[in-house]
């Protein structure tokens, strides 16, 4: 199968048939916006240009600002904190399982202030964190829970779609995600409120549109006396020619997710028995949507670079490690915040003296496998390369 398939090229071909007249502009946003809010069965879908704009405005429309702490997983692509800081607002990390590599409750627990604004999930590899007993925290706390799905389309828990867990669910269309667009980012909430200010604010504050509606029209514009902003918004809006490619991945998405659930399956058929890789966890209850097949590699056994390195040399695509712990990235060891710093709000975090232990240990032993595989041939093959490199080591260690 296509990556991109008909379906996309046809709507593309749509948008540009309208010549981006100013009477067709946003048709292709709204359709996308209300194709992605009927798969999931929720009442307001918001597409934005990319899944760091929708967290900042997820936390915006929270009513996250200066000051306020936001709890977030250290075990991730740091956009999810960049957005806190683009907030004006204080990332606070929570460490993560050993077994699921996820955030925790119990571990959000202890990180909670009187400062505390919001929690970010982050369903990691494609997993979602016991959504549950999150939500009854940040209940007793009162809390607003953001759900960072970049990584996960098609998942549940419990039988309920990941996503509908928290008072806002972000998603991505950046390249490598199950869905894309190229680049883009939707936002999905129940709350007609928080839908409204996400649409405001990622609409330069117009007056004219709300949750349900994405532009204003002629009649408002063709008025000297019209007031368009009535509040400071940023410009996060969607083109129509992105949200066309997004429209015909998310009528397609149960296909695409299987893609990468079928290569996971291959991995995990190869991996099966041995003794020094360890799978990400996933607890009864839930579904996996696989964006990467990722497993703990035991380097006190096997050397993370010499793995990768036999599986290059036996013919694999390549191995990604896992991301720096965010809190150890330069800008955040450093607070090179753009002068953020110094508005004092910072000034009682200092991110060289945070520890997560279980993040910590992870970090330097996640191997993470491609899973975009359209042609599940590729994919086979790949997982044998996977057992090729696992039997190496397994004979090289006499077992």
């Amino acid at each position: 199968m296509d990556r991109v398939g008909e379906k996309e090229r046809a709507y593309i071909q749509e948008v540009l048939n309208g010549q981006f007249s100013s009477s067709n502009t946003y048709q292709m946003v709204t359709r996308l916006e209300t194709s992605f809010a009927e798969k999931f069965h929720v009442k307001h879908a918001v597409a934005m240009v990319n899944g760091t704009a929708t967290l900042h405005m997820a936390l915006e429309a929270a009513g996250v600002g200066p000051g306020d702490e936001v709890i977030c997983p250290p075990l991730t692509m740091s956009s999810t904190s960049i957005a806190v800081l683009h907030a004006n607002a204080v990332p606070v990390f929570a460490d993560v399982d050993r077994d699921t590599f996820l955030i925790t409750a119990a571990n959000i627990k202890k990180v909670i202030t009187k400062k505390t604004k919001a929690i970010i999930t982050v369903s990691l590899y494609g997993l979602a964190p016991q959504m549950e007993e999150i939500m009854e925290v940040a209940r007793n706390h009162h809390l607003t829970v953001i759900e960072d799905n970049a990584e996960c389309y098609g998942a549940y828990q419990e039988g309920k779609p990941v996503g509908t867990f928290g008072d806002m669910a972000s998603y991505s269309f950046q390249s490598s995600k199950h869905l894309t667009a190229g680049e883009g980012g939707i936002v999905i909430t129940n709350s007609d409120e928080l839908a409204d200010k996400l649409r405001r604010y990622s609409g330069l504050g117009y007056a004219g549109i709300s949750g349900k509606k994405g532009r204003i029209t002629k009649d408002d514009i063709q008025s000297p006396d019209y007031e368009r902003h009535v509040i400071l918004g940023w410009n996060y809006r969607m083109a129509d020619l992105c949200a066309a490619v997004a429209l015909g991945q998310t009528e397609r998405m149960e296909e695409l997710v299987e893609v990468r659930r079928k290569a996971a399956a291959y991995y995990e058929e190869q991996a099966r028995g041995c003794e020094w890789l360890h799978p990400q966890v996933v607890r009864d209850g839930n579904v996996h949507s696989y964006w990467t097949y990722v497993m703990r590699l035991d380097t006190e056994k096997v050397d993370w670079h010499r793995f990768r390195d036999k599986y290059l040399e036996l013919g694999g695509d390549g191995i990604y490690a896992a991301w720096k712990l965010t809190y150890q990235e330069p800008m955040f060891r450093d607070k090179a915040f753009l002068n953020r710093e110094k508005l004092g709000i910072y000034d009682s975090c200092n991110y060289n003296d945070v520890h997560c232990v279980n993040a910590e240990f992870l970090q330097p032993r996640l191997l993470q496998f491609k899973t975009n595989y359209y042609n599940s041939e590729e994919a086979k093959e790949q997982a044998e390369i996977l057992g090729k490199t696992i039997q190496y080591f397994n004979e090289e260690q006499g077992m």
